[in-house]
């Protein structure tokens, strides 16, 4: 893919489907990845390549910001564009510390409920934060104090905060965006700089007031996923070909991932899948993005890509028969959790937290996974709904009749 040189950008006014879409099946995956004891999370589609739900997050993040962000810079100007993403990031932060204070408050009612010989707080490793409550509580509200459960949001707000910069420099030329992203993305490889002495160039953010640990999602290397999205909804990035031999090269990459994949190593027993892991583990790091994730990302991105058709069109079968309303039901509801997916994820963070707890209470058989997942996507579903409905803001309709006004 090459960068555009073109300056004038027309950013779409309507959200593509596939967008929604494709985020929504991200929501569902999170949160099967998120909760204690649920072996579906095996089979998830990370076990078998390197990407994962975070890279389908970021990148349809990325996609939506180049939509509600990018017109109103196109609109207003870079400063009412800029004021819009603080406002966002503003936002995502007072979420953020929500979700985290919740999140511990049920931990520590379940530690309470001493109901099973295990210690809840502990893991999610926030033994600290009860027991040494002062620092850790600044170091929160500082975003110093990042644990791990708690990383993807503090990460989003760090990408958004340099949409100005790129914003910026895209007015002088699109070519300055791409190497300002692959630039940061470079200084945020750590141990590929260190590999060749150039450690002192890493950047990266202190996770622990305690010690000299990271956030886990760094976000100077997920950026290169987010702007690509961005670059590819703002048209700085034209879309790749759909032919047999773009499918075949991308199928050959998704088959090489998938032979050093967890999957083949736990069925298959390849050993030697392990080894190449623990020898490459600079190209494949989640914490800073390798680039192999990334390649493998945009691999199964072009595969979905091609799956939707254009404008999502095999997302919208026609006909009237049983199969084709099924499909076009299924893909509703999973569209509807990508519209909201802010509220859906904060949902799913404790809402994973209560799952995995009622699975320590049922027992991990099928049936009470089964149960469990099945339960999960639903309050997901509901979360969506209820969200939209909010934002529809029901109460500045006309009145209802009979009901005179005040």
């Amino acid at each position: 893919m090459t960068i555009s040189p073109s300056h004038a950008v027309q950013t779409p006014t309507i959200r593509d489907p596939r967008l929604d879409f494709y985020r929504g099946i991200a929501m569902f995956i999170i949160l099967m990845a998120h909760t204690p004891g649920n072996w579906w999370n095996q089979w998830i589609p990370a076990r078998f390549g390197f990407s994962d739900a975070a890279e389908i997050f970021v990148f349809c993040s990325g996609m939506a910001s180049a939509v509600a962000f990018g017109r109103t810079y196109d609109r207003r100007g870079w400063l009412l564009g800029t004021s819009r993403i603080m406002f966002r990031v503003w936002q995502i932060y007072w979420a953020h510390i929500a979700t985290f204070l919740l999140t511990a408050a049920l931990l520590a009612a379940f530690d309470q409920a001493g109901m099973f010989d295990k210690n809840y707080i502990g893991s999610l490793n926030l033994g600290r934060f009860f027991n040494d409550t002062g620092p850790q509580l600044v170091g929160l509200f500082t975003l110093t104090y990042v644990p791990n459960f708690f990383d993807i949001l503090p990460m989003y707000m760090m990408i958004l905060l340099m949409v100005p910069i790129v914003m910026a420099l895209s007015r002088v030329n699109p070519w300055l965006v791409g190497a300002f992203v692959a630039l940061v993305w470079l200084m945020a490889q750590g141990q590929l700089l260190t590999s060749v002495g150039l450690g002192w160039l890493q950047i990266d953010l202190p996770a622990e007031p305690w010690s000299d640990r990271a956030w886990f999602f760094n976000p100077f290397g997920w950026q290169l996923i987010f702007f690509t999205g961005f670059a590819l909804m703002r048209g700085w990035i034209p879309a790749p070909p759909v032919n047999k031999w773009m499918i075949g090269l991308v199928a050959l990459v998704l088959l090489a991932s998938f032979t050093v994949s967890l999957v083949a190593m736990r069925e298959f027993g390849w050993t030697w899948a392990r080894e190449w892991r623990s020898d490459n583990a600079m190209w494949i790091t989640k914490t800073d993005s390798g680039i192999f994730r990334y390649i493998h990302f945009l691999a199964v991105a072009y595969f979905g890509w091609v799956i939707a058709g254009p404008q999502g069109r095999h997302l919208r079968a026609s006909g009237m028969t049983f199969l084709a309303r099924l499909w076009r039901g299924v893909v509703a509801q999973i569209t509807k959790v990508g519209q909201q997916s802010l509220a859906v994820f904060l949902v799913s963070i404790v809402l994973s937290r209560l799952l995995g707890f009622a699975l320590d209470v049922a027992g991990n058989s099928p049936l009470p996974v089964a149960a469990a997942n099945i339960a999960g996507f639903a309050i997901l579903l509901a979360t969506a709904y209820l969200a939209g409905w909010f934002k529809g803001q029901p109460w500045k309709g006309q009145p209802v009749k009979g009901q005179s006004k005040p």
